[in-house]
């Protein structure tokens, strides 16, 4: 029976779906470090993991064994996908799952900062009836940057614009712009027309410390500013003097360079107590309804792969699905070189079968050949495709097709 580790709380679904699918799942709350996930891994077939757990080149190495890793977030970064790659494990990710979520946190987050709530509920709490409208605005008729149009990005474009705000985006790819958006050629440009700037890029390294003392000077007197993306790309000693010196007029925070593992563990920040400061544990997608569409998006994307061979959206292996049904079917996954596949097809009429289907992809240094039999591969002919020179790993399956 195959095995699945899933880890960091990842929602029930996922177990349901990988223990219909025949394997034996074990569920953590917390995350692994580098040690504990090497010992945990012994045996395991399938990882789930969110943003805590550091699948680095080391964890790769020392379990050439696991096939698959799901990240059961958006985020990859986490992950040493150029070393899963060369050792033929699969990353799967949920690229549009929690998108929805995050979007409505961002919507709340700027009128509760243009109405200077937190500030007013702290007080009561505090028993101070503070009742004015200093410094309390609508956000009709006010601009919204974009930093990252992606899938994120775009839909608060247009929920924004449903409450009336003017949008300006900026992304380093042209992006079509949706409804009345208007796409910035800089950054510059974008932090000096908008009075509200919401960061939304992705992990790329490129992105670290994007945001500083310098972005922070050029963004409008009395403006907001939200990251709900990564927390490197933001400099938080630089935040919170904008901040003190009443330049920024309030900001909400996500996200987090050091981030506390477990549950309940201690937080520390310079953005703590600030005034219009609303700081959430890296919650943007944190839904019952996201967490819900994660576990089965990507849980079932480890089901196909490890099922069918099937790629499709995998973040670092080449993209391939093949449908119909044949006896059997194995899926090579080799250093991209000329005469690979032919070889492989070779070996197939040496054995005495037939190809009754075949897809081949590409990318970078990988080739990825699903192929479909009309009988069950011999035990020689598949441990023969393993000891191609080019084989990085060979998987196969029994269709049970006619």
């Amino acid at each position: 029976m195959p095995r699945a580790l899933l880890l960091e709380n990842i929602d029930p679904v996922a177990a349901d779906l990988l223990g219909s699918a025949g394997y034996e799942v074990e569920s953590l709350r917390g995350a692994l470090d580098e040690a504990d996930l090497v010992a945990a891994l012994d045996g395991v077939d399938v990882l789930g993991i969110r943003s805590k757990t550091q699948v680095t080149a080391d964890v790769v190495r020392a379990r050439p064994d696991l096939v698959a890793v799901g990240a059961f977030c958006i985020g990859t970064n986490q992950i040493d996908l150029g070393e899963a790659a060369a050792h033929g494990v699969a990353v799967f990710n949920a690229p549009f799952s929690n998108t929805r979520s995050v979007v409505e946190m961002a919507i709340a987050e700027i009128i509760i900062l243009a109405r200077r709530l937190v500030d007013r509920d702290r007080a009561l709490h505090a028993g101070t009836w503070d009742k004015s409208a200093a410094g309390s605005h609508e956000v009709r008729g006010r601009t919204l940057g974009i930093v990252g149009y992606g899938n994120i990005g775009s839909q608060l474009s247009v929920l924004a614009e449903g409450l009336g705000m003017r949008v300006l985006y900026y992304d380093l790819e042209d992006k079509l712009a949706l409804g009345n958006a208007e796409r910035c050629d800089t950054l510059e440009e974008l932090l000096e027309r908008s009075e509200t700037v919401t960061l939304h890029v992705d992990g790329r390294g490129g992105n670290a410390g994007l945001f500083g003392a310098e972005q922070f000077s050029r963004m409008r007197p009395r403006s907001l500013f939200l990251n709900l993306s990564r927390g490197f790309v933001v400099d938080h000693e630089a935040l919170r003097d904008h901040i003190l010196s009443g330049h920024i007029a309030g900001a909400a925070v996500d996200v987090f360079p050091e981030e506390p593992r477990e549950q309940g563990d201690a937080f520390t920040s310079v953005l703590r107590g600030l005034p219009n400061v609303i700081l959430t544990p890296h919650v943007g997608g944190s839904t019952q309804e996201a967490q819900h569409d994660i576990g089965r998006f990507v849980a079932g994307k480890l089901v196909d792969y490890t099922g069918t061979g099937t790629t499709t959206l995998s973040v670092n292996l080449p993209t391939a699905v093949l449908h119909g049904s044949s006896a059997a079917r194995f899926a090579l996954l080799h250093r991209n070189v000329p005469g690979v596949l032919a070889r492989a097809d070779a070996l197939v009429g040496e054995h005495g079968l037939n190809v009754d289907g075949q897809v081949l992809s590409t990318r970078g240094e990988l080739g990825y050949a699903v192929t479909d039999v009309s009988a069950p591969l011999p035990p020689e002919l598949v441990a023969t495709l393993e000891a191609l020179p080019e084989t990085v790993r060979l998987s196969t399956f029994g269709l049970g097709g006619a």
